[in-house]
């Protein structure tokens, strides 16, 4: 294992205002980096994050990409299409804007992935080099996303991958927990769950990720020039854990668990863009599925975990799903947690 180096720079986040994106920046700024960022709306963007220097810019746009990344010595691609509309035709323009700028200024790009690029061939124990044959145009998009960045890495873009399971936590949006399991604004009544007992399910709270992408740049030079690893996150090995959390988070042993409401989905997949894509990604509650870290540890000797019911009660309480008495304001800040 390679000792962090005592090391910062500037970094350029793109994607600040999304939960990875800002959970990264507010991290590397407690470690003294320099923390740019680039926003459509700059001026609003700094009156929630003062602490970073947002510029104004789109990621769309190759020359505002370039000039952001003047002096940084790392890109954060965290950035999505707001409100995740055109998913389709936006991401990838947007990741050779950030590939161009990497290599005109010599940065090393950091990359959060998803399981998205893996087809069930590749279970139920995924590894960082298993095929990449998905099922889902997002999932055929994400595989062409790391195909660019490898080709960048063999033209001298140094690249980081960290691959992780679903997200949950305060900050985490769009994600199966708070627009699957449970409904945010408001005490459970219920948990809606899209598996099955017995099924293994993938899951990784975003402040975790957040610090393990961290600590990765903090090692970034004994890496390779293109690194991919994955982080074993919340493992549920049989599909009834990530309920069993709630129910203790919640203090209720006996909340009602619903079935995911498939036929709906699926009845309406026609008409409702994000229904098409949940119907997509249902293999993923079909099939087991387990990523192993073992590179991980390798390369940081441990991986930062929250313990699970802190995490989920974070989680819960970040939604507004729990009672006063029981929810606790979570941080705004990723914590940095270290294992012995």
């Amino acid at each position: 294992m390679a000792e962090t180096q005592d090391k910062t720079g500037t970094v350029l986040v793109l994607g600040a205002t999304g939960g990875i994106g800002g959970a990264v920046a507010r991290g590397l700024h407690l470690r003294r980096w320099t923390v740019r960022a680039l926003n459509r709306d700059a001026a609003k963007a700094s009156r929630k994050a003062p602490a970073v220097e947002w510029i104004q810019g789109d990621a769309m746009n190759a020359t505002d990409v370039r000039a952001a990344a003047e002096g940084a010595s790392v890109i954060i691609h965290a950035v999505n299409p707001p409100g995740y509309r055109d998913w389709g035709k936006l991401v990838l323009p947007m990741l050779d804007n950030t590939i161009a700028a990497a290599k005109a200024v010599g940065a090393r790009i950091v990359l959060p992935g998803t399981i998205y690029n893996f087809g069930p061939d590749a279970f139920p124990v995924l590894d960082e080099d298993a095929p990449q044959n998905p099922r889902t145009e997002k999932g055929a998009i994400r595989k062409e996303m790391e195909a660019r960045l490898k080709a960048a890495s063999e033209a001298g873009v140094r690249v980081i991958i960290l691959r992780a399971g679903d997200f949950f936590g305060p900050g985490a949006a769009n994600n199966w927990f708070s627009q699957g399991l449970v409904k945010p604004g408001k005490p459970l009544t219920a948990i809606s769950y899209p598996g099955k007992k017995g099924i293994a399910h993938q899951w990784a709270y975003l402040p975790d990720v957040a610090e393990t992408m961290i600590r990765l740049i903090e090692r970034a030079e004994s890496l390779p020039p293109f690194a991919a690893h994955h982080m074993r996150g919340f493992f549920d090995d049989d599909g009834t854990k990530m309920i069993a959390a709630i129910r203790r988070a919640v203090g209720n042993p006996d909340l009602k668990v619903k079935s995911f409401p498939w036929w709906f989905v699926s009845l309406a997949s026609p008409f409702v863009p994000l229904f098409k894509e949940l119907k997509e990604m249902r293999y993923l509650w079909r099939e087991p599925l387990e990523m192993r870290n073992d590179r991980l540890i390798a390369t940081l000797g441990d991986e930062p975990q929250t313990a699970t019911d802190d995490a989920v009660t974070a989680t819960l309480a970040s939604l507004g799903c729990l009672p006063r008495d029981l929810g606790r304001q979570p941080s705004n800040v990723a914590p940095v947690r270290r294992e012995a």
